[in-house]
């Protein structure tokens, strides 16, 4: 930046005073031939990522979004630790190692399992999976049947992941449809879907879509019945991503784990209801036998010879450590209390909205996760896309509104995650920003089409 003769030079000034990023803008499409101070390169991402959101009040997202400062004082002091490195810190391997036996114990595993950790439940998910379709080639070339029509049975209530997964690894995906009236699958919707290529059955331990479950229990039973009449054994995958630290404090006596026949691996996100930051998920398995021993990998140019069998190698060990961190802090006491706190304030919430007469409470006398999904009685003038819109004006809130899954996709839902950090007052003052934002809809009337679809875009619904 040149100036005029005799005047100040501007680069003198930012030489001696820096914010350079004030006055030009941000590099961007090639990198710079020169860089910066540190405090500049500091402030500049600081003033691009004020425009993004505010955590607190990010009521769509299940990731942790608060940890107490003694876990980030281990997660900040462990961040240049290398988790795959077990050959300089074993102690690291051995505390991933004992999370994965303390999951197993929670999740009622009946003897010597094994496990691990990921990057988050997608990369759980994956790996459950490939073991489902090689352990089902395994049975079936036993059988001397053949393995190029592998098929895996879920419902429209899952994570994109696992379609993802069919996609990725070529297994047709059996996707039972959603109904406008039942958002989770149970065994008479599973049945018509299993043959002898089926490689597994997923079910989901809180859904995305309204927090529920699906009839675990009773999809189990369908499959014990069917080995029993027909010796398809035709094992059961829990995505338990955000229920696996739900459930087993808020409803302990619900089989749905390791006490059931044939469920045989379990992932869940300890960056969601495990209370750590992003990203962290867990594997774990029955038993030893479940993994597929193919997916296991060997290698010695560590220091050591290491068995692997994760996507991601290089990772960091600060998240493996913060889940340590938690399970030693809270217990299973404290943990019940945790979750019974976020469902007691959900219920808050979810009398406020069914005092207001607006809202449809969806399945709120069911077993679910620490939220309220709901949608609007009656649409009048304004719908959930319009609401979503008004309390982000207004307050700052991010509300996501979305469709169903096939064949529910007419029924429009409003969700609100109630988590550690969104407390009672929190829960008020955010009822009280809905009844705003519907009153202020009455006056003026919705948004414009295109001004909901950027709102559908910004969900990412």
């Amino acid at each position: 930046m040149n100036a005029p003769s005799g005047e100040p030079n501007p680069d003198d000034f930012v030489a001696k005073f820096g914010n350079k990023f004030l006055i030009e803008g941000p590099p961007d499409g090639k990198l710079p031939e020169e860089g910066m101070p540190a405090v500049d390169a500091m402030r500049l991402v600081a003033e691009e990522i004020v425009l993004d959101g505010v955590p607190e009040r990010n009521l769509a997202t299940f990731v942790t979004t608060w940890m107490e400062p003694e876990a980030q004082r281990i997660i900040g002091t462990n961040l240049h630790r290398n988790f795959i490195d077990h050959a300089e810190y074993p102690q690291t391997a051995e505390i991933e190692q004992r999370c994965i036996r303390m999951l197993a114990d929670l999740y009622h595993a009946p003897g010597e399992t094994t496990g691990a950790r990921t990057q988050g439940s997608s990369e759980a998910i994956m790996l459950g999976a490939l073991s489902l379709k090689w352990k089902w080639r395994e049975r079936q070339e036993a059988a001397g049947r053949p393995t190029d029509k592998p098929n895996l049975v879920f419902g429209g209530d899952v994570h994109v992941v696992w379609e993802k997964f069919c996609r990725y690894f070529d297994v047709e995906p059996r996707i039972v449809p959603l109904q406008p009236d039942k958002f989770t699958i149970g065994p008479e919707d599973v049945e018509p879907h299993i043959d002898e290529n089926t490689i597994g059955v997923a079910a989901v331990l809180g859904t995305t879509f309204t927090g529920h479950a699906d009839d675990i229990e009773g999809i189990n039973k369908l499959l014990v019945d069917l080995k029993g009449d027909k010796g398809l054994d035709v094992p059961l995958h829990v995505d338990g991503a955000s229920g696996g630290f739900v459930w087993p404090f808020l409803y302990p006596d619900r089989e749905w784990d390791f006490r059931l026949e044939q469920v045989r691996s379990i992932n869940v996100s300890g960056h969601k209801f495990g209370m750590v930051y992003p990203g962290i998920g867990w594997l774990i398995f029955r038993e030893k036998a479940d993994l597929a021993e193919d997916l296991v990998f060997y290698e010695n140019y560590l220091g050591k010879t290491d068995a692997t069998f994760t996507l991601n190698f290089s990772t960091g060990a600060a998240m493996v450590l913060a889940q340590y961190y938690n399970l030693c802090r809270f217990g299973r006491q404290g943990y019940t209390y945790v979750m019974q706190v976020m469902s007691d304030n959900a219920k808050v919430l979810s009398d406020r909205l069914r005092d207001m007469g607006r809202f449809n409470l969806i399945g709120e006398d069911e077993e679910q996760l620490p939220l309220v999904a709901f949608n609007l009685a009656e649409e009048g003038g304004f719908d959930e896309f319009d609401i979503a819109w008004q309390v982000a004006a207004e307050r700052n809130w991010m509300l996501p509104a979305y469709t169903m899954p096939p064949d529910a996709q007419e029924v429009k839902m409003l969700r609100a995650l109630v988590k550690l950090n969104f407390s009672h007052e929190l829960v008020e003052t955010l009822a009280d920003d809905i009844a705003a934002a519907c009153e202020t809809l009455d006056k003026k009337g919705g948004a414009h089409e295109r001004e909901r679809k950027q709102v559908k875009t910004a969900v990412g619904y």
